[in-house]
């Protein structure tokens, strides 16, 4: 059985929510649609007529990117020009595209969450804050004989987390009421006859960014034609998430022996470095894409050195006078997210007993050449 892929959509925004994306941001389907089987489905950054050729070579119908296809408002739709013939293409071979940015970028467990992972950064927030994740009260109403599984499902999708403390929840025993009614199939007891069943009481907390999944996981391990359950938000605020991370490397590090670990992780043959490579970093940042702007605020918050892309020559001189480093691997870094969507994605799948197989796209999108 293959996954629709409305499911496959499903599952890539409990790894990175739509809600938190930056405001205008050019995110979710962008081209095609979900509405059928998806066979193969390929995990790219870019999307660009050499990585069209290669998902129709694999037979993909769904390309899962990191940057958008359409950013602009497009004045017309002509396949003679460069980005038409693209669009073409994927439209002659039934090819979806859908879009992750910087909701991807900003989620916990996500692009910057990798990028800092990978350079030994541990991180204690985020450069920019932009959205506290709110918490709801998850309350279900569970038959005794079914209670260690449903609160095992809610708790493994994420639910009960607070602070440092994880599987947190509340359970009471008690008795719950219910007449069947004409139409119904009941898991206990019959039509027209008052029930009386000895049930427990969950309480838990859930993130908003999880709150699908949680009621998804919870829904399928109760036995219930109808499940008895609430959601309601709380005055407790959840996680902040934002742009970019900062924290303490695991040692310290010169500048250059950093920035070399930048090359090896990223995997690029060069990076741009601005500062004294003998410089002792102790406290690094990190933004995917291109963050040279948040130079000020990595320095506010203490870090000796930014990690990003695109910085311009203005910026770099800013940078230096004012004394903080910087290290510029280049926008393609963001390839880091290719493996690690696809992995995602297919563990989901596997785990919904789906055939639909996952690619990582080995199409190299960097447009500059190093000589």
């Amino acid at each position: 059985m293959f996954a629709k892929g409305q499911t496959v959509i499903q599952y890539m925004e409990q790894l990175a929510p739509k809600h938190v994306a930056m405001e205008g941001d050019k995110i979710g389907l962008q081209l095609g649609s979900l509405q059928k089987e998806i066979r193969h489905v390929l995990v790219a950054l870019d999307v660009n007529e050499a990585v069209v050729d290669e998902a129709i070579a694999l037979g993909v119908n769904l390309i899962v990117a990191h940057h958008a296809i359409i950013y602009r408002p497009l004045a017309n739709l002509q396949s003679d020009t460069p980005m038409g013939k693209v669009y073409e293409k994927l439209i002659k071979h039934d090819i979806a595209v859908y879009i992750a940015h910087t909701n991807l970028d900003i989620t916990d467990g996500g692009m910057n969450d990798w990028m800092a992972e990978v350079l030994g950064i541990e991180s204690t927030g985020s450069l920019e804050d932009l959205h506290t994740d709110e918490l709801y009260k998850l309350v279900v109403f569970v038959p005794k004989d079914h209670h260690e599984k449903v609160l095992d499902a809610v708790l493994q999708a994420g639910a009960g987390a607070i602070g440092n403390y994880s599987h947190c929840s509340f359970n009471l025993e008690g008795y719950g009421t219910f007449k069947p009614g004409e139409g119904s199939d009941p898991y206990i007891g019959s039509q027209g006859k008052l029930e009386q069943v000895q049930e427990v009481r969950i309480e838990t907390v859930v993130p908003q960014s999880l709150k699908s999944k949680v009621v998804q996981a919870m829904l399928r391990q109760h036995p219930y034609e109808e499940v008895a359950y609430d959601l309601y938000p709380l005055a407790l605020k959840g996680r902040t998430l934002g742009l970019g991370r900062i924290g303490k490397l695991k040692e310290p590090v010169t500048l250059k022996e950093f920035a070399e670990q930048v090359k090896q992780q990223f995997d690029v043959p060069v990076v741009r470095v601005v500062g004294d490579p003998t410089r002792i970093l102790k406290k690094a940042s990190v933004l995917g894409g291109s963050g040279g702007r948040y130079w000020k605020n990595a320095q506010f918050r203490g870090a000796d050195v930014l990690v990003t892309g695109d910085v311009d020559y203005h910026t770099a001189q800013d940078a230096e006078m004012a004394g903080i480093a910087l290290i510029d691997p280049g926008h393609n870094a963001e390839k880091i997210m290719k493996p690690r969507v696809a992995a995602w994605l297919a563990e989901q799948l596997k785990a919904g007993k789906y055939a639909t197989e996952v690619h990582i796209s080995a199409v190299n999108t960097e447009p500059f050449q190093f000589m």
